[in-house]
């Protein structure tokens, strides 16, 4: 990928030198959540790509959007001085340049996000993130959240290296965002409030496929304008989205896959939806909640 001398975004934040995990967030022990919940969440979150916040919400009988933390570390956007963080911070300002075009080509305006880095645990709108959840985004506080550490990961243990592998991740987190914006996430927490457990996966399905879906638009248009990909990166990201399927997952951990538990979609849904999106370059094609099949 070239990113090399690109702009980078002004709209990261660094956590990792030692700030960022207050008070608040969820509570341990005294009639919050105990260490077992949070190591069973984490578990089940990174197996399953459930997001871990939203089991700690339910697991505590309340909303995970509602715990705000009483104390947020100072925003640090200060130049960042290491490769892994300006690749970052170029692959965000990439996804800026491209979703402000695309807004504003539909009369619309884009409120950008921001990355966070951080290392270990941090304090978010939705609760205290961990590094072990992986990447996520966060739509109280419309940040992305991402503990370098998981490109290691992605490498070693998934089997997705690759400098457009991990701007996949990003672009994906940052397509959450932008269903945020459209209005999409509200809808579909306040659809999933009243089906069954079952039904409310089969919603988040469509919603991580649109996500995957939106990464590729971001990628259409990225190449278009600067010419980013070099041979082998489009692979990458195809086997990235591959490795992270539901499917692929579980048969890695137990050996064997739980469709109905399914929340984020089969390798090979993640790989269509992705493509879908770098052939269109259309984020009009990425209607999941309307696809016959996905």
């Amino acid at each position: 990928m070239k990113w090399r001398g690109n702009r980078e975004s002004s709209n990261v934040e660094d956590r990792r030198s030692g700030g960022g995990f207050g008070g608040g967030g969820i509570r341990l022990g005294g009639g919050g959540i105990g260490l077992g919940t949070i190591a069973i969440a984490l578990v089940a979150g990174w197996l399953l790509g459930v997001n871990p916040l939203t089991l700690l919400g339910m697991l505590a009988g309340g909303d995970p959007m509602s715990s705000a933390p009483t104390q947020q570390a100072p925003a640090q956007r200060g130049p960042i001085d290491d490769e892994m963080g300006r690749f970052v911070s170029v692959v965000l300002a990439d996804t800026e340049d491209v979703w402000q075009q695309v807004f504003a080509d539909n009369g619309g305006r884009y409120r950008e996000p921001v990355l966070v880095l951080f290392r270990g645990a941090t304090q978010t709108a939705c609760g205290v993130g961990q590094a072990a959840m992986g990447p996520f985004y966060c739509p109280a506080d419309q940040k992305v959240y991402i503990d370098l550490g998981f490109y290691e990961t992605m490498k070693n243990r998934l089997g997705a290296p690759g400098d457009f592998a991990q701007a996949y991740v990003i672009a994906h987190e940052v397509g959450h965002h932008v269903q945020n914006l459209m209005g999409i996430s509200e809808q579909v927490r306040s659809a999933q409030a009243r089906m069954s457990q079952a039904d409310a996966n089969e919603l988040s399905v469509r919603v991580e496929l649109q996500a995957d879906c939106f990464s590729g638009v971001w990628a259409n248009h990225a190449h278009e304008a600067r010419r980013i990909l070099e041979q082998g990166d489009i692979e990458e990201a195809m086997n990235a989205a591959a490795q992270i399927g539901d499917d692929a997952l579980q048969k890695r951990s137990q050996g064997y896959v739980v469709p109905d538990s399914f929340t984020h979609g089969t390798s090979k849904q993640r790989v269509a939806w992705f493509r879908r999106g770098l052939e269109s370059g259309d984020f009009r094609q990425c209607d999941t909640f309307n696809a016959r099949t996905l």
